[in-house]
């Protein structure tokens, strides 16, 4: 299943897409909760998409994919592998859609793209105070967590994030999270293929076979540590290959199965 948010004469709407051919069917409320058709339908011409969904937090994954690591050794976090994820925190206000501009912040002077796989949470998850048994029923039914899955691209101001020493200020810009195009259902998230694109010059290719963790693990990881609520996104890391981007550049993050996510660099 296709899952979308969108805007059509001015106002927001939810949707669902048994395939990209079929029309797209309007549902209320929303795809996070149990929703009903109205019976009105859309094709994709006739709509503007938005980020499919608004996180009240994005969890991220740094060094998680095993040709990144090796391509960033000069980093001493990164030479050894790890035996559990490395995770920071991006803020929800940097969420931007399809098509939205990436914005330049003047305090940078090297911002980096990174394509990623994004989780996005269906339901609440907390493992904080999980006993055994609990721990054993999340790991046989821990897909039903999670709504899809979309595209991301963790935009970094990789100077600041060399000079901070901590990673906050440089992941949370206005516009550093762009999302999207669509969340996408009933696929295998180990065996898919990301690409990023500049200026329609191929710059990553990855498959998500490289990841150091499944998804399950991941999710386990992070859910012991936090409540993870609907909407909530996990960003699971980028392959090798991220590089700089400038104003006027056109970024493309492609995951085979769900779409691509295109984003304009601008300076204000």
């Amino acid at each position: 299943m296709i899952f979308l948010r969108f805007r059509v004469g001015g106002k927001i709407h939810f949707g669902i897409q048994k395939n990209v051919a079929a029309k797209i069917q309007e549902i209320v409320p929303d795809y996070f909760s149990p929703y009903q058709l109205t019976g009105r339908t859309f094709y994709r011409s006739e709509i503007k998409l938005l980020a499919p969904a608004l996180p009240s937090k994005i969890i991220a994954l740094a060094f998680s994919y095993r040709q990144h690591r090796r391509e960033l050794s000069y980093l001493k976090e990164a030479r050894k592998e790890p035996a559990e994820p490395t995770i920071f925190l991006k803020a929800p206000s940097a969420v931007i859609g399809p098509q939205e501009n990436i914005i330049y912040p003047p305090l940078a002077s090297r911002v980096d793209y990174e394509a990623e796989l994004a989780v996005v949470m269906k339901e609440k998850l907390s493992l904080v105070r999980a006993d055994k048994k609990q721990i054993a029923d999340f790991r046989r039914h821990w897909s039903r967590y999670i709504l899809g899955y979309t595209a991301f691209n963790d935009v970094t101001a990789r100077d600041l994030q060399k000079k901070d020493g901590q990673w906050s200020r440089a992941k949370s810009f206005d516009t550093f999270a762009p999302l999207g195009p669509v969340i996408v259902s009933g696929i295998n998230p180990r065996s898919l293929h990301l690409r990023c694109y500049v200026n329609n010059k191929l710059k990553q290719s990855g498959t998500t076979r490289d990841l150091l963790f499944t998804i399950r693990e991941i999710l386990e990881f992070i859910a012991s540590v936090m409540t993870l609520y609907p909407q909530d996104v996990i960003a699971t890391g980028t392959p090798e290959g991220v590089g700089e981007i400038q104003p006027g550049d056109v970024v493309r993050v492609e995951i085979e199965k769900i779409g691509s996510l295109t984003n304009r660099v601008v300076k204000i």
